[in-house]
């Protein structure tokens, strides 16, 4: 399972992993937004564009909405104001006092099926870990896990299936690879999720 017993602890990891994130695109200028991203066939500008807008869907399902449309992909002309913007809708989306007596709608994981909002809190807190990382590594930057933070983030990346489902058109995560021993905690996460610590220089 995904979630943890303290909802307002969940609820503080994915905030500071969505504020991770946020650290990292705040670092972007203009002109890098054509970079490449560890995100196959995705440049920055697009990869920024996916993670604003599955912000918003994420408030959204959070506040009770069902509209498939709010998940479509969007231009952005100024892509670090729109994603700061849309970390601020959601954090407090998932800040209200009711969010763990619904059911989230996410139709790009599953159509028609309400998520506990544990289990969609732990997918986005796993996907801002990782995104983060995408966005520094496509700037010549690194991102810093706090102790916690890596310690849950690890523990979700653990939990993800890694079945064949991971190696369709679209998938979220690549095939996992092995971990060997001692790596950083950081590390763990990427190769269970099928990144590699060592992009770009790993890249085909």
């Amino acid at each position: 399972m995904f979630t943890i017993g303290n909802g307002q602890e969940l609820r503080d990891l994915h905030a500071r992993a969505v504020r991770l994130s946020v650290d990292a695109v705040n670092r972007v200028t203009p002109d890098r937004l054509g970079a490449e991203t560890p995100c196959a066939e995705w440049n920055l500008q697009v990869l920024l564009e996916h993670m604003i807008t599955q912000n918003h869907g994420f408030a959204a399902a959070a506040r009770g909405s069902d509209d498939p449309g709010l998940w479509t992909v969007r231009p952005a002309t100024d892509p670090v104001a729109d994603y700061r913007a849309s970390a601020d809708d959601l954090i407090a989306a998932f800040a209200a006092e009711d969010v763990f007596e619904r059911a989230l709608l996410l139709p790009e994981i599953l159509p028609g099926y309400g998520f506990p909002a544990g289990l969609a809190i732990g997918f986005h807190l796993i996907d801002s870990v990782v995104h983060a990382w995408d966005v520094a590594q496509s700037i010549g930057e690194a991102i810093t896990l706090d102790e916690a933070l890596g310690k849950e983030a690890l523990r979700i990346a653990l939990a993800v299936p890694d079945g064949p489902e991971r190696s369709a058109p679209g998938a979220a995560f690549a095939p996992g690879s092995m971990v060997p021993d001692q790596m950083s905690v950081l590390d763990r996460i990427l190769l269970v999720l099928g990144r590699s610590p060592s992009w770009p220089d790993s890249a085909d």
